[in-house]
């Protein structure tokens, strides 16, 4: 039985998903810092306030509090743009860089369409071969 636990553990597979998540645990408190502590400080000089978590309004004595939806769609679109702006957009050109010096690979064309492009040529030559009349 701890064999069979030791050979799970020790697959690829399961090394790297944990590397991954710690990893993405440590990168999540660097984005978490960069929106809270630059972004977040930036939209405040911009819009006059930082906290959004005190609007509502009320009708028929129910009270709606938009404020906290405001301040998580900021978060979010916030950290989507960090990720963007930081992470994937150098790395996009990063791999570009690497692509320049390297012929395009053509696209492969897939078994069933090879073959059905095989059976029109043969049909298309057999067409126009003449034949007995």
């Amino acid at each position: 039985m701890l064999k069979g636990f030791k050979q799970f553990i020790m697959r690829g597979n399961v090394i790297d998903l944990a590397v991954a998540v710690v990893i993405g645990t440590a990168f999540n408190a660097v984005v978490q810092a960069l929106v809270h502590d630059l972004l977040t400080p930036l939209i405040s000089a911009i819009v006059g306030n930082h906290n959004f978590a005190s609007l509502t309004f009320e009708i028929h004595h129910s009270v709606f509090s938009y404020g906290s939806f405001i301040n998580a769609l900021i978060a979010f679109v916030s950290i989507a743009g960090a990720i963007y702006f930081f992470v994937v957009a150098p790395m996009n050109s990063v791999a570009a860089r690497r692509r320049q010096g390297q012929p395009e690979e053509p696209d492969e064309v897939p078994e069933d369409i090879a073959l059905l492009t095989e059976i029109r040529d043969l049909l298309a030559r057999s067409s126009s071969a003449p034949g007995p009349e």
